[in-house]
């Protein structure tokens, strides 16, 4: 038996990560994917039965991996977003959840005939619109910063809100015998705010003190957060069923305002628990369904989850952002996108089995409504959202955007090169006057420091897929890139070859000089090509040029038509993608459709697209 359950969770997390990964290649929703394999896995083949193979225990590892999910999401909310966005977040968090509760209860009341404690739950399950979904979602499309901050802080904050209405609604009706169903509802949330809250921030303020002063030694600070994510989630929960979910949420909140040196590093290592737990949870809650369920669901049930689409989420949006600043086409955007994810998953199955066992009116379809909800959500909202976005002016249209650090003469006209080939460019900068030249020429710039949180706060980074470090101080051009690496991928980032003191410029002379290759970029423009000789030949005069390709006029003509001395820079595939030189020898050089060349003074040849 144990090596039954050792076979399955090693099958569940190979199959949840391969499917992440192929998510990733074929750019779809790995959580489509996912629930997939959870129905393979299960009811098709019958390998995981994880109500049976787990007992006991699978309802306790759903809670604390959600818990787990809701920090990490929590440490992307950042307070500048709240006060820049402070009216509309209230609004979504309060406002909104009120008209979608209100609403969804009446219809499943109405419509379905569900007795009252069901439809009330109903309502409350489908307030949470899940930072497991949201979170994946979002960065798959790009989004610009407002509609991404809004659904980031709609999704974290109302899942544990849906939750702990769900409890306190069940509470009510099962577990007490008073008449005030508003007053134990509102008492119950004030408990749990004022607990969660407290310990939350409590928490989350002493483990920052306390890495502040070095009481913490650095191998043991992700391991104590992740201590202090399930301590913090128990204690509530001790308090008020589900006020876990809340307290974790706060607590990252906390600590991602915190400033703290190790914080990014502390993401990373949350954001790889997080992509095992949804995984994992994913494909369990899925194998977990029974299809007999779904057949349960008449015309009246699939009306009733088109209502809560295509109605409800868009009313309770245009309602509750009457007289924000919000424009048009964010709250477009916001009233389509609500995907259902992991938190609806789990109480809907532990509340549907629970109102079912009391006797409830329509409590068998709870959970198959909700099922239902979440796979058509997941699907539509997963598959559109970035469709939907382009569409909107909300995303980049354009596959890559690239940044450039260090504006100097030759770097601004290569962003401007980048710029004529429709590649989305920003060029940034400490100096005023070294953007000057960008400004004239309406390229986007940005003055500051790129490594200042107040950048992040304010430059709008989500169509930017590559980075060029080109100042002239080569150890900063590393800091850059090990700064940015894991966020854009290492490959992504560029820096160019850091020439020795020797000024011999070969590969011997710089052995044992450079700063190792796992915190550096990739090589930019080739081994032998460094800053300042490149500065000293456009200064010279020569020039960056874009030659188009086509069947009759191949890369092979290009380099053979081309000056000698010609230095390749890029090249732009059919796709809109860009690869800067040197690219990877099994790079598939027929679908460049344009390169982006270094050309001699005395080159006039222009080859178009001959």
């Amino acid at each position: 038996m144990h090596h039954h359950v050792a076979e399955l969770i090693a099958s569940i997390l190979i199959v949840g990560i391969a499917l992440q990964w192929v998510g990733w290649r074929l750019k779809i929703p790995a959580l489509i994917l996912l629930i997939a394999a959870g129905f393979i896995m299960g009811p098709i083949t019958g390998w995981l039965k994880p109500t049976e193979d787990f007992g006991e225990l699978l309802q306790p590892m759903v809670s604390l991996s959600v818990a787990v999910i809701l920090f990490e999401g929590g440490l992307s909310l950042q307070w500048h977003e709240f006060k820049k966005n402070s009216r509309v977040i209230y609004r979504l968090v309060t406002w909104s959840v009120v008209i979608t509760f209100g609403t969804g209860s009446l219809a499943a009341h109405y419509l379905l005939g569900l007795s009252w404690p069901v439809a009330l739950v109903f309502g409350a399950i489908i307030i949470v619109t899940g930072p497991t979904v949201i979170m994946p979602l979002l960065k798959q499309a790009n989004l610009r910063k407002q509609p991404s901050s809004l659904l980031r802080w709609e999704g974290i904050v109302n899942d544990p809100i849906g939750a702990l209405l769900v409890v306190l609604i069940y509470g009510y009706y099962v577990l007490s015998e008073s008449d005030a169903l508003a007053i134990n509802i509102a008492s119950g949330l004030l408990i749990s705010l004022v607990v969660a809250s407290a310990l939350g921030v409590g928490v989350g303020l002493l483990l920052a003190r306390a890495f502040r002063q070095g009481k913490v030694p650095e191998y043991l600070k992700s391991p104590l957060i992740l201590i202090a994510v399930l301590l913090v989630y128990t204690l509530c929960n001790r308090v008020q069923s589900e006020a876990g979910l809340l307290a974790t949420t706060i607590l990252g909140i906390t600590l991602a305002n915190q400033q703290l040196n190790t914080l990014h590093e502390l993401k990373r290592f949350k954001e790889y628990v997080t992509i095992l737990l949804v995984s994992s949870t994913f494909i369990v809650l899925t194998a977990d369904i029974n299809p007999e369920i779904l057949q349960r669901l008449g015309w009246q049930s699939w009306l009733l989850l088109a209502l809560v689409i295509f109605v409800f989420r868009p009313l309770s949006i245009y309602l509750s952002t009457i007289g924000t600043d919000i424009n048009k086409k964010d709250r477009m955007l916001i009233a389509w996108i609500a995907p259902r994810g992991i938190v609806a998953a789990a109480v809907a199955g532990l509340f549907g089995a629970e109102l079912t066992d009391k006797g409830y009116e329509g409590a068998e379809l709870l959970l198959p409504l909700i099922f239902a909800l979440i796979i058509l959500t997941v699907v539509m909202h997963g598959l559109s959202i970035g469709w939907v976005a382009r569409k909107l002016g909300l995303a980049s249209s354009h596959p890559d955007g690239v940044m450039i650090v260090g504006a100097s003469s030759w770097s601004t006209a290569l962003a401007n090169e980048l710029h004529k080939n429709d590649i989305p460019v920003v060029l940034i900068d400490t100096n005023w006057d070294a953007l000057k030249a960008a400004r004239m020429n309406n390229i986007p710039t940005h003055y500051g420091e790129v490594l200042s949180e107040r950048t992040e706060e304010v430059l709008e980074l989500s169509h930017i897929t590559k980075l060029l470090a080109v100042t002239p101080n080569e150890a900063y051009n590393t800091l850059i890139c090990s700064r940015f690496g894991p966020e854009l991928g290492h490959r992504h980032v560029y820096q160019m070859g850091w020439k020795a003191d020797t000024g011999r410029g070969t590969n011997k002379a710089t052995e044992g000089k450079l700063p190792s290759q796992s915190i550096r970029g990739e090589t930019l423009f080739g081994e032998a090509i460094y800053y300042n000789d490149f500065a000293q030949s456009f200064k010279d005069g020569w020039q960056f040029e874009s030659t188009g390709l086509s069947e009759q006029y191949t890369l092979e003509n290009l380099t053979s038509d081309k000056p000698e001395a010609t230095e390749l820079i890029a090249a732009i595939d059919e796709s809109g993608n860009i690869v800067f030189y040197p690219w990877d020898e099994n790079l598939d050089t027929q679908t460049f459709k344009q390169i982006i060349s270094f050309v001699p003074q005395d080159n006039n040849t222009k080859q178009g697209d001959a």
